[in-house]
């Protein structure tokens, strides 16, 4: 009851605050640092070409630089994590991956299926993405289309595209932060309108128990158990880096390099004892293990846009490694030294993934009613488990591929008011290491109906697919089971909406309904008393509605809401232990802002909501799991136009909710606020 009323006297307060900001800002001030924000009219590239997103027959969000800068994102996660019918799944504070178990977006309860470009080129690696690290300073603006996009972009594309569109130029600025935890920022940022670069640095503290999970040792050999309790993880010496260099050579050409590091030190400890070998011992308060992950990551872009052609090169490289000591075996489930770097109680892990190829298309126009898009890719995948002290050169795995695809898409303009969309996609590989080769051919087909210069109705229906990667079919450690006999994904968007732009209102509603065959998840029998997951094909379809409104409202102020009902449910294909469809995921997401700008002022209040939660391990029924509530709180004073100073606060209620969606619990980082202080020049 005290934590409840607690609650509300900060959510009170914080209102209180902004209104209190109205009234200091406005009163008797004539100087307007910032512009009043309006909803003026929105341009997407969703059907790979600049289209109002009034006339975009599909389910579409834009998030300008603006925007972000007001809610006091710090990377584009944490812009991710509060769109309507989105979620993005974190591990410990500030999105600090471990290792390969980096973050996922999850778009409509499908989760990892969505494709993440960065400029319009794709930088996914193992079907992971590495956003916490990508700075919120560099982003010019995201473009979320949900719904498969895979006629137009590919693999992975089956539940949406985000489109991160970084910056080009620079601007020149120092900026500074602290905050509790050990939070500390620094960013430097210097450039013009054809050459930019920046360096922006985060660095986070110790976190106490992040994560806590079932501690389940049993022989592989003989299925002895071993050791049965529960741990939980602590994390310190979190950095994220990302260094950005962009150079326009002409109008026509410009070329961009990102580099993002992140470190952190994760220390597990046993937190209760079920069951230990009687000769072990194993106490409550001991040390686990310990372990300090790192991943690099270099994207580097070369853009050609003239004369109808729009051709991209890009290359992608990722390595990401773990070391650490283990200090009771998972092989025997007794005590080890933990001091020398042996197989048997030490733990290294090395991998690198590199992609690289080429988008190009080209734009034709027949009159005023009729265009066609048509190009090709090329794309080469390579995955490389590097050597360890536990592993031989010799024994390192390698496999590699080549992505090809054949898209076109047909715009047809039959009227002032009505306009159809037909598109279609040919993809197919080569050269797959043990001769996997995948292919497939998918269509896609939307109608957009004008009933006013102010509405639209939409229909879309569109194919879609994902072919399986690398480390789930083929990758092995003490967590994992790759599965090399997985079949790539098929599935089927059906949509219509209804899009309304007026007065203050920006209305969106989407009906939508999906079915994906053989849909790659990870695997966890709690049955067994097993920790490994191993990924398998499952059935899986949602049904849901969407609803939100922008509102610009009087002296400064915007709001916004975002409903999204769903019913997300999966059976794994061909296993009759599981004949019945079991609910994947969250049904009801609701979220929720309001903003304040006028002179030299800005404020925004944000939360995002999970209702009715379930975690899925795979061959028994999904589980009740606590929703989760995130809320933040970001207010901006500049007092001249070369200052600025910030405030952020997550987690304002300071709710210990579980982030994850597997069978682990990922806990929300507690009540935290960082100081920013900036300088333009």
């Amino acid at each position: 009851m005290k934590k409840q009323l607690l609650q509300t006297a900060v959510i009170t307060a914080i209102l209180s605050g902004v209104n209190g900001i109205v009234s200091a800002g406005g009163g008797g001030q004539s100087e307007n640092i910032l512009p009043e924000y309006t909803l003026d009219e929105v341009v997407v590239t969703a059907q790979r070409a600049e289209t109002k997103e009034l006339d975009t027959p599909a389910s579409t969000t834009v998030i300008t630089h603006e925007e972000i800068a007001q809610s006091g994102a710090k990377s584009a996660a944490d812009v991710l994590s509060k769109v309507n019918g989105l979620t993005y799944k974190t591990f410990g504070p500030g999105g600090a991956s471990m290792g390969t178990m980096t973050n996922e977006v999850n778009i409509r309860g499908v989760e990892g299926d969505a494709l993440i470009l960065v400029n319009g080129n794709p930088v996914a690696w193992r079907g992971k993405y590495n956003l916490d690290a990508m700075a919120a300073e560099n982003i010019e603006r995201i473009e979320i289309v949900k719904g498969s996009s895979s006629v137009l972009y590919g693999s992975e594309a089956m539940s949406g595209v985000v489109n991160i569109i970084t910056k080009k130029g620079g601007e020149n600025s120092v900026t500074v932060g602290a905050g509790n935890f050990g939070q500390r920022a620094y960013g430097v940022s210097v450039g013009n309108e054809r050459f930019g670069v920046s360096y922006h640095v985060k660095r986070w503290g110790e976190v106490g128990r992040i994560s806590a999970s079932d501690l389940k040792l049993t022989s592989k050999r003989s299925g002895t158990r071993l050791l049965f309790g529960e741990n939980h993880t602590d994390v310190d010496k979190v950095k994220k880096e990302d260094l950005a260099l962009n150079y326009r050579i002409s109008p026509s050409w410009d070329i961009v390099y990102h580099y993002y590091n992140t470190e952190a030190r994760y220390k597990r400890f046993i937190d209760r004892v079920d069951y230990t070998l009687p000769t072990a011992r194993i106490k409550a308060g001991e040390p686990y293990n310990t372990r300090m992950y790192e991943t690099d990551q270099h994207t580097m872009q070369l853009h050609y846009k003239a004369h109808d052609w729009k051709v991209d090169l890009y290359f992608n490289t990722t390595e990401s490694k773990g070391d650490g000591p283990t200090y009771i075996s998972q092989r025997t489930g007794r005590r080890t030294t933990g001091t020398q770097k042996t197989s048997a109680n030490w733990h290294q892990s090395r991998e690198r993934n590199r992609s690289y190829g080429v988008d190009a298309q080209h734009d034709w126009k027949f009159g005023e009613k009729s265009s066609l898009i048509a190009g090709m890719s090329l794309a080469r995948e390579d995955y490389r488990k590097l050597a360890t002290i536990s592993t031989a050169e010799k024994d390192t795995l390698h496999y590699a591929r080549n992505n090809w695809g054949l898209f076109a898409q047909w715009t047809q303009k039959f009227d002032e008011r009505n306009t159809g969309i037909f598109g279609m996609r040919e993809t197919w590989t080569t050269g797959e290491s043990n001769g996997s080769n995948f292919s497939n051919f998918s269509m896609a087909g939307q109608f957009l109906h004008k009933l006013d210069k102010e509405s639209s109705l939409y229909l879309n229906i569109a194919q879609s697919f994902k072919m399986p990667t690398f480390s789930q079919m083929y990758n092995s450690n003490d967590r994992a089971t790759p599965n090399p006999g997985l079949k790539p994904q098929t599935g089927i968007n059906y949509e219509i909406g209804w899009k309304k732009d007026h007065g203050a209102h920006r209305l969106r509603v989407a009906l939508f309904h999906m079915r994906i065959k053989d849909n790659i998840t990870a695997s966890v029998d709690k049955k067994t008393g097993s920790a490994v997951y191993t990924y398998v094909n499952e059935d899986f379809r949602n049904t849901g509605v969407e609803l939100s409104d922008t509102i610009t409202g009087k002296h400064g102020f915007t709001y916004n809401w975002g409903l999204t009902w769903q019913n997300p449910v999966s059976r794994k294909s061909g296993d009759a232990s599981k004949s019945y469809w079991d609910r994947k995921f969250g049904k009801i997401q609701l979220t929720g802002g309001i903003s304040y700008a006028h002179g030299k002022w800005t404020s925004a209040l944000s939360a995002s909501y999970l209702a009715d939660r379930v975690q899925t391990p795979s061959k028994e029924h999904s589980y009740a799991c606590k929703p989760y509530l995130l809320t933040s709180w970001n207010t901006t004073y500049r007092p001249d136009e070369h200052s600025e100073l910030s405030l952020l606060i997550d987690n304002l209620l300071d709710r210990e909710d579980n982030l994850g969606h597997s069978g682990s619990v990922y806990w929300s980082t507690p009540v935290n606020y960082m100081l920013n202080y900036t300088y333009r020049f």
